[in-house]
């Protein structure tokens, strides 16, 4: 009898000499080398949904900022978090098997491990962003996933991440007393709509907002969102901009949230004025970073650290002002990539607690869920806000005792279903950024001012080999190649405020070195004698 797993794999032979590694982000990197392993996610995500008795899992065809010709794929648990560390192990290694025969020995050798009937139901959503490689790879990933282990499929077509993240939480916990929303686009808008209007309560944002879509998904999906958000006189006035999906090779090219967030300036389309609001997502919409220029012409970033402090501020302020404080404690978790500024803040200033995880958003997400409230957002603009399901009932059963707590408790649930809890989501995210600007009356300006940001540098190193570069302390130390660490502390000990790090990237062969210390010119030049040190380990 045809062996259908071994049919199907023929179908998409491995490249020779290439390894696959599923990083932080799945598995990314040049979109036609990736065939073979789209037929094998498919066979992964069949799996993975047979052990957890059919359940829908998502897989979502994207490289988020990466350049247009990349592409890359990643898999979604059940409530729309990250895929397991146990499998993606699994999803490595089965990418890297030779031949079709050996694929599906390996398959055959997963469901044996654990335990899986491989007649029973698997079931798998599936969604991509803009990228002209994209219908490809899809079409590879359905042969694994349909016709060589016979799952059911539903494909949304375009979504952003966060929107498909959103589809498979709604999916699984349908007509549960759970129930996130309803699992169309249509039922997206509708939730992220109502709860904008809802949290604003008749409060109107100054100014407009001018949103960078990074000639990305997120354009479209946004002027659809826009369509359910109430009539600008009454909220918010947005302007779109960077939404030519018609040309995929304009994605992400000199604009976008990695462009804003690395280049320190305004893409060089942006017509905005002195003051006005721009925010910047990224080619598939999960990250978001808020930017101005204030009336001397002076470029300000407003990235994932004051997203964070912002939120978690507010949200502080609506516990108290609910009556909620000795109930619900909020929690801020950062990666080493935080400013030292926005650190101090936390701590001293709101009186939050402060976590520090590996860079990844799945380490973040895993620190966060641990906290009643956990507020987490990467320096680059990707993160959430996460309510722990304890949280959620006091929250929803409190009975306010005053006319202000019951205001603020409104606006507290309001928030709740504001925010895209599956995963950090651009569009609800900047929505959230508006809300709290609303209820403060705070602009830009009033914003940047909560604290000063340490003047910082963040460096790209190329290397040979990566995998050399072994960090501890939340990646915050080299433990490898030896000695490094200790010549990267002798520079920092000799600039004022200093600190600097180096890690591995886990997109690319490259090492990223980021630094911060009192003054512009130290911090540069702290970056750049770091990156030297770790250009010397790399090629030693």
């Amino acid at each position: 009898m045809a062996d259908p797993v071994a049919e199907a794999m023929s179908r998409h032979p491995t490249p020779e000499g290439l390894v696959y590694q599923y990083g932080t982000a799945g598995f990314r990197t040049k979109s036609e080398v990736l065939d073979s392993v789209m037929a094998r996610c498919g066979l992964i995500a069949a799996l993975r949904s047979r052990a957890l008795k059919g359940k829908w899992v998502g897989v979502m065809i994207t490289a988020s900022h990466n350049p247009p010709e990349d592409n890359g794929v990643k898999i979604v648990e059940p409530m729309g978090n990250m895929l397991q560390e146990e499998w993606e192990i699994l999803a490595t290694a089965i990418s890297n098997k030779q031949t079709p025969e050996e694929v599906s020995q390996y398959y055959q050798e997963i469901a044996e491990k654990y335990r899986i009937d491989l007649s029973s139901p698997a079931r798998a959503v599936v969604a991509r962003d803009t990228r002209a490689s994209g219908a490809r790879l899809l079409a590879a990933f359905l042969d694994g996933l349909t016709k060589g282990a016979g799952a059911e499929v539903k494909d949304y077509g375009f979504l952003t991440t966060p929107q498909l993240h959103y589809m498979v939480r709604c999916l699984n916990t349908e007509g549960t007393p759970d129930a996130y929303g309803t699992p169309t686009e249509k039922g997206y808008y509708e939730k992220f709509g109502a709860a904008f209007k809802n949290a604003l309560r008749g409060k109107k944002p100054s100014g407009s907002l001018t949103v960078d879509c990074a000639n990305g998904v997120g354009g479209p999906k946004l002027a659809e969102l826009i369509k359910h958000l109430p009539p600008k006189e009454e909220a918010l006035e947005i302007f779109v901009v960077n939404d030519n999906v018609i040309k995929p090779e304009s994605l992400n090219v000199e604009c976008g949230a990695d462009f804003v967030k690395t280049n320190q300036r305004a893409p060089p389309s942006s017509k905005a004025g002195p003051g006005d609001r721009c925010c910047s997502l990224d080619g598939d919409a999960d990250r978001v970073v808020y930017y101005f220029k204030d009336s001397n012409n002076m470029f300000h970033l407003l990235d994932g650290d004051r997203i964070a402090t912002l939120v978690a501020s507010f949200l502080g302020d609506l516990v108290r002002q609910s009556g909620l404080a000795d109930k619900v404690t909020i929690g801020v978790v950062q990666t080493a990539y935080a400013n030292g500024a926005a650190t101090e803040y936390v701590e001293k200033t709101l009186k939050l607690k402060v976590d520090c995880t590996p860079t990844g958003v799945k380490y973040l997400h895993h620190a966060a869920e641990k906290l009643d409230v956990g507020v987490y957002f990467e320096a680059n603009g990707h993160g959430t806000v996460i309510f722990s399901p304890d949280t959620l009932d006091t929250i929803a059963k409190y009975e306010p005792r005053s006319p202000g707590q019951k205001d603020a408790l409104d606006v507290l649930r309001a928030v709740i279903d504001l925010i895209n809890q599956a995963v950090g989501d651009a569009l609800s995210d900047f929505l959230l950024v508006e809300v709290v600007l609303a209820h403060k009356s705070w602009g830009a300006q009033e914003w940047l001012s909560t604290y000063t940001d340490l003047p910082n540098r963040l460096l790209k190193v190329i290397v040979a080999d990566r995998k050399i570069f072994q960090t501890t302390d939340a990646e915050r130390k080299l433990v490898k190649p030896d000695g490094l660490q200790k010549s990267i502390d002798a520079e920092v000990q000799k600039v004022r405020q200093g600190r600097s790090f180096a890690r591995a990237s886990g997109t690319e062969d490259a090492v990223r070195v980021y630094a911060e210390a009192a003054t512009r010119g130290e911090a540069d030049d702290l970056a750049r004698k770091v990156a030297e040190l770790v250009k010397a380990a790399g090629s030693a």
